[in-house]
């Protein structure tokens, strides 16, 4: 009787055991845009899983000068990429000082002006929650935004 209790247990975990030993996941990801690359790169990505699709935007914390440390936005579908791109746009018509608020990360415009010239080179800082931060200028955020609008 033993020896029949022991396999009726044992019969219903053997198929979940060896199911588990081979999983093959679909994966896949496509760089939508980098608008800058070398030292201090700037990446967006769509990352796709089995049934979902999920958005990154990967960089080089600005404040570790000294080593490379890669970070990663993520933004867990269209929708919430949509809204960075609408922060970005929003920004973009605004004043220096002006910041855009979000759950994981705030972005603000800072305008630098140097002495003696008329226009001034507009600046995004972008800080995560988690403390870590990169900086792009408007032609990359032009270019993010023209990458974000078509999805």
């Amino acid at each position: 009787m033993k020896p029949l209790f022991f396999l009726f247990f044992l019969v219903p975990c053997i198929p979940s055991l060896a199911k588990a030993q081979f999983t093959i996941t679909n994966t896949s990801t496509v760089s939508l845009m980098d608008p800058r690359t070398g030292n201090w790169p700037l990446d967006l990505q769509r990352v796709i899983r089995e049934s979902d699709t999920c958005y990154e935007l990967s960089f080089r914390d600005q404040q570790e000068s000294q080593s490379v440390n890669m970070e990663t936005l993520k933004f867990g579908d269209r929708v919430q990429l949509k809204y960075f791109e609408k922060g970005l746009e929003a920004l973009s018509k605004g004043n220096t000082g002006d910041i855009a608020k979000f759950k994981d990360y705030t972005i603000k415009r800072m305008d630098v002006k140097k002495q003696g010239q008329k226009g001034g080179l507009v600046w995004y800082v972008l800080t995560c929650n988690d403390g870590t931060m990169t900086n792009f200028q408007q032609p990359e955020a032009d270019r993010m935004i023209a990458a974000i609008k078509p999805l």
